[in-house]
């Protein structure tokens, strides 16, 4: 028996089969029987005809069909069963009754919502009462149009489907549902009106119903209708709305309360976009936000709070002002440039006042310190930000020459000095480290080098120096930064100290080995002149005793080093003497001068300022320190008559036998130590002096390379090649000088061409 086949399947052959007469059977071809056999045969029957259909079924199926969806339209009962509804669909589809189907149901549904609009027409509804409304009839129109589909798939997945002109039966219910009722003028902008009324109410505080609005809003959305209806007109308002409330709060309140509006205002724009609002609002949204409350006020925010803000180290503040100005175009680089412009004032009042000089470099590493702190935490560590700074600090800090340089050789060396007990090892380190960071900034380092050299001498010589690895530390230091040459003359120092060590040892045991080896312990520093700073010859007036081993220990130190010679330097010489007071022995940790004029009191009870300088030697400026250290200061071994803080030339004065310390060694070279003007003088000079020698050697080492240059020329690779600020007139001076000594001329023809003479 051939299998009877439902009305709506079709067959399928294979392209060697032929169809025969109706109500026939053939014979297969020769070559298909002949693969199947010669006992089998294939036979093949045609389908019957399709039975007709009643003569009112189609219509009658209609009537039921359109009742059920009638009762969905009203939200009543079914009277039949949905499957039966279904299979209905599917025979009507199956006898080409479809594009009838389509049309009869689309016109239904287009009937049903025409009636709806009538409900949106009331002129007595509130705003809220028509939003719900319009919710209502839109869920409503939903749900009935996926129930209608479910009845309808069949329809929606062969015929919709096969032809792509016509929309599904979904997209036929919001298409009828925007044309009729949501595009209709009055309805649509008492919609949006209403939606737009409450959002600019909770915008002012108040609490909304915001799962109406997502309702609504999704609506829109998926009606295709938000972003010409809706999203146009909110913009509009949020700009509007913005922009007065930016130029308003900008008068009233202060930047760091404005900042947290600003960034309130943000959070709550995107949390409406995630509660509400489409997701393709959120960048016009925030963009609008931002250019209002932001762009429009970034000089001004600036100008009124950045330097407050920055005084007063609001960390919180500063974090929110880069974040928020880092969201508007152009917002990080007004920052920067107000940033920069902070510096260099702030920078610029720590090192210009001359009354701030003895707190300077402190004030320097707070301020660096802050700032440091500031883009790490505040600035999130970027780096146009970062050379901002470096670039603002080398400007303010070499507006005013060689101070900065000088007081920082000086910070150093209050910092290496065995007196400093405010800082471990390990925070000693930590501060030379941030020390270093000034110093790079400084173009004038030869200055630096003139005062820190100066420095470690007394250091090393007065035996005051608190660390011989932190010592060492600051050299590696300098030359990791300025390079070996920098450093060879201070290593040098320090070479000379050790050696000086070794030639103490054999000449200890050189004294043991003499008839008369004294009662005088004597050390000697050896030191190299070109290593160490340059020391003012001075003669004085020692006692027999000393000048004797004087030339002892010159005859051994020339006996093993022939063709030196020695030089002996009393300003840095110092001494311990034994003291005998009414309360008991004390010693005297003391300079050589005051040395001198204490051993003068072993000869007699009272001496006037002119028979001390006589009798001793000593220049007068350094006796008057000398004698005011003795008899003005806090160890006051010496009573001055008159008494008074300043010596005079008639002062007279005499041993203090009354005097009580409650130390046994008692040092009082503390005057001593302290740098007068002169010397800073006189250390400024040589640094200027040492500069000229180098523009020279520079000129002539340029000349004799390039044999003919341009006067420009030479001016620039001059530039490049020194290592310190210089004026364009002292190159001048400069290469006029060589001119004079007929190390270079001038070109005949051309005055600004130099040749060198070699």
């Amino acid at each position: 028996m051939a299998e009877e086949l439902h009305p709506n399947r079709r067959a399928n052959f294979s392209s060697g089969a032929l169809a025969g007469p109706a109500n026939g059977l053939t014979k297969p071809p020769a070559s298909l029987a002949s693969k199947t056999g010669a006992s089998k045969k294939l036979v093949i029957k045609n389908f019957k005809d399709r039975p007709k259909l009643e003569d009112r079924y189609t219509e009658e199926t209609w009537l039921k069909l359109e009742e059920a969806v009638g009762a969905i339209q009203s939200s009543t009962s079914i009277k039949y069963n949905l499957e039966e509804l279904y299979q209905a669909v599917e025979n009507l589809c199956t006898y080409k009754v479809s594009p009838k189907l389509y049309r009869q149901l689309r016109q239904v549904c287009e009937d049903h919502v025409k009636a709806q609009i009538h409900q949106f027409r009331e002129e007595s509804l509130d705003n809220i009462s028509f939003l719900k409304r319009m919710e209502r009839c839109w869920q409503d129109h939903c749900r009935q149009t996926i129930m209608i589909r479910s009845i309808f798939l069949f329809l929606d997945r062969t015929y919709v489907l096969q032809n792509s002109l016509l929309p599904s039966i979904w997209d036929t219910g919001l298409e009828l549902f925007r044309t009729h009722i949501i595009s209709d003028r009055a309805v649509q902008t008492r919609t949006v009106d209403g939606i737009l009324e409450q959002i600019e109410r909770e915008r002012n505080g108040e609490a909304i119903d915001r799962s109406l609005l997502r309702n609504l809003l999704s609506m829109l959305s998926d009606l295709q209708v938000y972003k010409d209806s809706f999203e146009q007109k909110f913009l509009m308002d949020t700009n509007r709305l913005y922009a007065a409330e930016g130029q308003r709060l900008m008068q009233e309140r202060e930047v760091p309360e404005y900042l947290h509006h600003v960034a309130r205002r943000l959070e709550e724009e995107n949390d409406r976009v995630i509660t509400y609002l489409d997701q393709s609002t959120q960048k016009p949204l925030i963009t609008t936000v931002e250019k209002q409350l932001l762009g429009e006020h970034l000089t001004a925010i600036l100008q009124k709070g950045l330097d407050s803000l920055l005084d007063e180290n609001r960390v919180t503040e500063l974090a929110l002002l880069y974040q928020l100005f880092s969201k508007v175009k152009g917002g990080l680089s007004v920052l920067l440039q107000h940033w920069k412009e902070y510096i260099k004032n702030f920078g610029g009042t720590i090192v210009g006042s001359p009354e701030k000089d003895k707190d300077m470099v402190q004030e320097l590493l707070d301020f660096k310190d802050k700032i440091d702190h500031i883009i790490q935490t505040c600035f999130q560590k970027n780096e146009s930000f970062l050379n901002a700074m470096k670039e603002s600090f080398e400007n303010f800090v070499n507006k005013r020459p060689n101070k900065p340089a000088e007081l920082i050789a000086k910070y150093v060396d209050s910092k290496l000095r065995a007196g400093n007990k405010e800082a471990t090892d390990e925070e000693l380190e930590r501060i030379l480290d941030k020390i270093m960071i000034i110093f790079r900034f400084i173009h004038g380092k030869d200055v630096f080098e003139a005062f820190y050299k100066k420095d470690l001498a007394k250091r090393l010589l007065v035996g005051k120096s608190a660390s011989v690895d932190a010592e060492k530390s600051m050299l590696s230091k300098l030359k990791h930064e300025c390079g070996a040459a920098f450093t060879s003359k201070l290593e040098g120092m320090f070479k000379d100290m050790e050696l000086s060590k070794d030639v103490m040892i054999q000449f200890k045991q050189y004294m043991q080995n003499q008839s008369d080896p004294g009662n005088i312990e004597l050390t000697v520093n050896i030191l190299t002149m070109g290593y160490w700073p340059s020391y003012t010859p001075m003669e004085v007036h020692l006692p027999s005793e000393m000048v004797k081993l004087q030339e002892v220990f010159k005859t051994f130190y020339l006996g093993k080093h022939s063709g030196r010679k020695l030089q002996w330097q009393p300003t840095l010489g110092h001494a311990v003497l034994k003291a005998e007071f009414k309360e008991g022995k004390k010693e005297l940790q003391v300079s050589l001068f005051q040395t001198l004029v204490l051993l003068m009191f072993n000869e007699g009870e009272e001496f006037t300022m002119q028979e001390i300088r006589s009798a001793t030697g000593i220049e007068d400026g350094e006796l008057r320190r000398t004698l005011q250290s003795l008899a003005c200061g806090k160890a006051r071994v010496l009573n001055k008559i008159p008494r008074g803080k300043d010596v005079e030339d008639g002062d007279r004065f005499c041993f203090n036998a009354d005097f009580k310390h409650k130390l046994f060694r008692i040092k009082i070279n503390q005057i001593q130590m302290k740098e007068t003007v002169e010397e800073q003088v006189s250390t400024t000079e040589r640094v200027f002096q040492d500069r000229q020698y180098q523009i020279d050697a520079a000129i002539v080492r340029v000349m004799k390379m390039r044999k003919t240059l341009s006067h420009t020329l030479l001016v620039s690779e001059l530039y490049n090649q020194l290592k310190f600020p210089v004026k364009p007139g002292d190159l001048k001076k400069r290469i006029e000088s060589l001119i004079d000594r007929d190390y270079m001329e001038r070109d005949k023809e051309s005055p600004n061409q130099y040749h060198y003479v070699a």
